[in-house]
């Protein structure tokens, strides 16, 4: 077959006996011999179908007992909910919709359920296989979702994070990356960066590149928000900045390319990308949930991923109701445990010759956040790589700052003692000082900002935001550091059903959420029109919600989709007179 058509997959095949057994309502059914899980969705005569695999994070969907009129299931990885009579996602409301499967009846009355696959584009124009040398491809890991490859006499450089905090002043690098970091950023030929957030978009460290050298050539994904939305406010003098299309071969030279992907959860900001050099692949997934919504090469050279969870608010930064320390604590622990297995059980299907963590090594080393790093456990890169050699022959690299990997020894010898070298003894591998006082200096000089001085900037902010015409109240508090309500900040509520702002809450049936958000990152974010990243996941909030559900619409409004510029502040205040 040409790998250029789409293909169509038969996924599972009913008799007709199965067929007539059919009950209103939903049907879950296993392909014994592929051990895949389908759903059917029976009314009267007509029939929807899907895979039993959850958007989110493939999770497996059961029944839903809560729900009386047989429609919807529930995930067991994080209770989100499907009506597989719309195939949409109802929690969190307004969120996804799943994938339909074609239906198809034989003559016999029989059933397949299809999949119709489109081409892999990784697949058009295939480049076999060369031989490389001994120092040919090397990969260097500097810190967290950094890495420096060497491609012959091509330097390309993944998403430099190496100075500075991320997400406001929540995360602070775990590693202490070589010193001649700069040097590198300077000398490469190429530099990918997969996506905005802050942990892979350092405009720090980029600051510092701009300085020595803004015309490098950088590459992105055409994602929906653009990457460099914030170029221009950030003062970041870069000059060469290319948005490339999803699934097309980017040639650098004869033997090197390169290919970014979108994320299928988060299409509109997440990529992932694959580089090939004289026909072998390098596949990094970064931080997507589902790269390329979970279609993937398999038998790359070398994978690398994230692995260590807690890039979230959620729930270390949540109180009330069942956020107990107790059930905090458990559910850190299983969902680590969880995504442990996910990615596991990811690598030993995609079978690549090398697996890397990588993305996970970021520290809350702030002493006013030392809650939230002793609650926010992080999955252990050796703990990933044992259960990996233990369920697959995948060879494992757990990095350490500065150390090397070379590509062609490790795949004609993984035993090879050269195929890794790590850094000399005695190199410093973890942080223990971060230089604080300069970047939590800019946030807390919003703090007097004349803006602030007019309780009117708050209707001038959400009405910019444009987020309304959804039944939720929030209240909204500004704090110290310790989020203690600040007596001289401000206190104030917000009902998005019609943008208003109440002294109190509305007499109607409604959810309610109450922030509380340190002053100086909520007054940086809303004067410099940020997104919401910065404080829930820089954990610069303190959340409480009744009833306790995930509004999916708000949040993914003032995470992702908030306006591209900022608020006018300049006319704002000059209307105040």
């Amino acid at each position: 077959m040409d790998n250029k058509e789409q293909a169509a997959e038969i996924l599972l095949s009913l008799s007709p006996l199965e067929v007539g057994g059919l009950k209103d309502g939903i049907n879950f059914f296993r392909n014994k011999s592929s051990g895949k899980n389908y759903i059917l969705y029976k009314d009267k005569n007509h029939l929807r179908a899907c895979k039993n695999m959850c958007k989110h994070q493939g999770g497996l969907f059961i029944k839903d007992i809560e729900d009386l009129d047989g429609r919807s299931v529930r995930c067991t990885k994080h209770n989100w909910k499907l009506d597989v009579s719309t195939m949409k996602y109802i929690n969190p409301p307004g969120s996804f919709c799943q994938d339909e499967l074609v239906i198809e009846m034989d003559e016999n009355n029989g059933l397949l359920l299809i999949e119709l696959n489109p081409p892999n584009p990784w697949d058009a124009d295939p480049h076999p296989p060369k031989d490389l040398a001994f120092g040919e491809v090397q990969i260097t890991y500097l810190t967290h979702a950094c890495m420096d490859l060497k491609l012959g006499d091509k330097k390309m450089i993944f998403d430099p994070w190496l100075t500075g905090p991320a997400f406001a002043r929540g995360w602070w690098l775990l590693h202490e990356p070589p010193s001649d970091w700069l040097e590198r950023l300077c000398q490469a030929d190429l530099i990918y960066i997969s996506h905005m957030h802050s942990d892979h978009l350092s405009y720090p460290t980029l600051k510092r590149l701009a300085d020595r050298r803004p015309n490098i050539p950088i590459y992105v994904g055409n994602t929906e928000r653009p990457v460099f939305w914030n170029l221009k406010q950030s003062g970041v003098a870069l000059t060469n900045i290319h948005v490339v299309p999803f699934g097309t071969w980017q040639k650098v030279d004869r033997n090197l390319r390169f290919m970014i992907l979108m994320d299928g959860v988060h299409p509109e900001m997440d990529t992932c990308i694959i580089v090939e050099y004289k026909g072998h692949k390098i596949l990094n997934t970064v931080d997507c949930t589902r790269p390329n919504g979970g279609r993937l090469p398999e038998k790359v050279d070398l994978m690398m991923s994230d692995f260590a969870g807690g890039a979230s608010g959620f729930p270390m930064t949540f109180s009330g109701g069942k956020f107990t320390e107790e059930w905090k604590a458990q559910f850190i622990k299983t969902e680590r445990k969880k995504l442990l297995n996910y990615k596991a059980q990811l690598v030993k299907d995609l079978q690549p010759r090398i697996y890397c963590p990588f993305a996970g090594y970021f520290v809350e080393s702030h002493p006013s956040d030392k809650y939230i790093k002793e609650t926010n456990t992080k999955n252990d890169p050796n703990e990933l790589n044992n259960l990996i050699k233990k369920i697959s022959n995948v060879s494992t690299w757990t990095p350490q700052p500065g150390a090397v990997l070379d590509l062609g020894r490790m795949l004609k010898d993984p035993t090879d003692s050269k195929s890794i070298i790590n850094p000399p003894s005695g190199t410093k591998i973890y942080k223990d000082s971060w230089d604080f006082a300069p970047y939590l200096q800019t946030l807390n000089d919003a703090i007097e900002d004349e803006i602030f001085l007019h309780s009117s900037w708050i209707k001038e902010y959400f009405t910019w935001a444009g987020f309304k015409n959804y039944n939720l109240v929030i209240r909204m508090i500004e704090t110290d550091e310790d989020f203690n309500t600040l007596p001289t900040g401000y206190n104030y509520l917000v009902d998005f059903l019609d943008l208003s702002f109440p002294a109190e809450r509305p007499s109607r049936n409604h959810p309610y959420e109450e922030i509380r958000s340190r002053v100086g990152v909520i007054r940086h974010v809303v004067k410099h029109g940020l997104l919401w990243d910065d404080l829930y996941i820089g954990f610069q909030t303190r959340l409480q919600r009744d009833p306790d559900i995930y509004h999916h619409l708000f949040w993914n409004h003032f995470q992702i989709k908030l306006p591209l510029t900022p608020p006018n502040w300049k006319s704002f205040l000059m209307q105040q007179g």
